[in-house]
């Protein structure tokens, strides 16, 4: 039976389909621990206030990048090479979607807009990546060897969404909600054109590694593009809306360690 489970065991129990599986998702996280380092240091001054907060949450992305690769370590792997068409974060870049990496290496303070920007990005991206730990953490929370990494990244990734929530409606408050509320759009309607294309790239290869049958590889393609148009229509919403999240200031302490993947 094809499913969410039976794909992902499938990647776990083969070392090339973990290795690569590891290896992207360390690479995007590594990325997005760079942003948002950077991003704390160029915060202007009238949001200094947000610089904690950012600085938590680059060290938590940081963070998730050391766990992919340790569990490749336990494995006794080594990291594979991204291939580019697979690389999320560079895709929203190209799309210029976000704070774009050339912005982020000048020692320039941002502004007020960036900040909205970079909000809205986040806000839209980390309900994908909370909507897959969800996924995740329901069918492999228990699984001996990945386990406790799921359940701890899951965990982070429900407070990088509440804090984005939050701190999208205070500066709806202040003024900004018809910006917000474009930027969310034109960024969740380019989103989901790049996550059908990088999970479509993903696949092909798990697809050739895993050496899937060309009905299945067909079948997971049709499904990919079954949801890709589910959310151009419909889906795209869940990731514009703003509610105050149950988690308040969730990103108002010091990143958690995790001493058990050191």
């Amino acid at each position: 039976m094809l499913s969410a489970r039976s794909l992902f065991q499938e990647i776990v129990d083969n070392d090339d389909a973990y290795r690569l599986f590891c290896s992207i998702a360390a690479s995007g996280e590594a990325q997005g621990g760079w942003e948002n380092g950077r991003i704390a240091a160029l915060i202007p001054a009238a949001q200094r206030e947000l610089a904690p907060k950012v600085t938590r949450h680059g060290a938590d992305e940081d963070k998730h990048g050391r766990i992919f690769q340790a569990l490749l370590r336990k494995r006794g792997l080594m990291p594979a090479e991204v291939p580019q068409e697979t690389d999320y974060t560079m895709l929203l870049e190209r799309r210029g979607i976000g704070l774009a990496h050339d912005k982020l290496r000048r020692d320039e303070p941002l502004t007020e807009l960036d900040i909205i920007t970079y909000l809205a990005h986040s806000r839209v991206t980390e309900q994908r990546a909370s909507d897959q730990m969800v996924l995740l953490k329901t069918y492999f929370g228990d699984h001996p060897e990945v386990g406790r990494a799921v359940r701890m990244i899951s965990h982070d990734e429900d407070n990088h969404l509440a804090y984005c929530h939050e701190e999208l409606l205070r500066l709806a408050r202040a003024g900004h909600g018809r910006t917000i509320q474009r930027m969310l759009r034109d960024c969740a309607l380019a989103e989901t054109g790049i996550y059908r294309d990088v999970s479509l790239a993903v696949m092909a290869r798990m697809g050739r590694i895993l050496r899937w049958p060309a009905a299945k590889s067909g079948l997971l393609a049709a499904a990919i593009w079954a949801m890709y148009a589910y959310e151009r229509v419909f889906g795209w919403r869940r990731m514009v809306s703003l509610r105050m999240p149950e988690r308040r200031n969730a990103l108002g302490g010091p990143a958690t360690s995790a001493p058990e993947f050191a």
